[in-house]
């Protein structure tokens, strides 16, 4: 068990760094989608987009702090200079974002319709959509992270 941990650290440590950028996208989520909608009403429904700046905000919280992870733990860098390191990091985490919204939306308007109560904690239909959006987008990101920006 040891030798499989050791060879796959690095994807251990991308779960662990996913697993935190993911606490600090839902929770930043949670916080926007409740106080955004006090001053933009149609946060909540803007042209059947379900809250769409607490999503692109919670995003740039969880990709940023993903960042930080990826460079100090996750992956080896070198590969390309410090500022086309982050520019591609930046330009595929954009795009990862659109999918994750796309995603969000799917989830939200089809299958998280009702909240799923845990006894000890409910989770409301748009956590389930986001945490469900960030685990399809992860797999993606991984992949290309590791091919495309970082030296594997």
């Amino acid at each position: 068990m040891k030798q499989l941990l050791l060879k796959q650290k690095q994807v251990l440590f991308f779960i662990i760094a996913g697993g935190l950028s993911a606490i600090v996208e839902i929770g930043s989520f949670k916080l926007f989608s409740v106080n955004i909608p006090i001053f933009f009403s149609s946060e909540t429904n803007f042209h059947g987009i379900h809250f769409p700046l607490s999503n692109i905000f919670s995003t740039t919280c969880g990709i940023v702090f993903n960042y930080f992870l990826s460079i100090w733990f996750v992956f080896e860098r070198g590969k390309h200079s410090k500022k086309r390191e982050f520019a591609y990091f930046m330009v595929i985490s954009f795009f990862s974002t659109i999918l994750s919204l796309l995603f969000f939306q799917l989830f939200y308007n089809t299958i998280f319709r009702d909240n799923l109560d845990l006894i000890i904690y409910t989770f409301s239909p748009q956590i389930l959509s986001k945490i469900a959006a960030i685990g399809l987008v992860s797999i993606l990101n991984y992949s290309i992270k590791k091919n495309v920006i970082f030296n594997g």
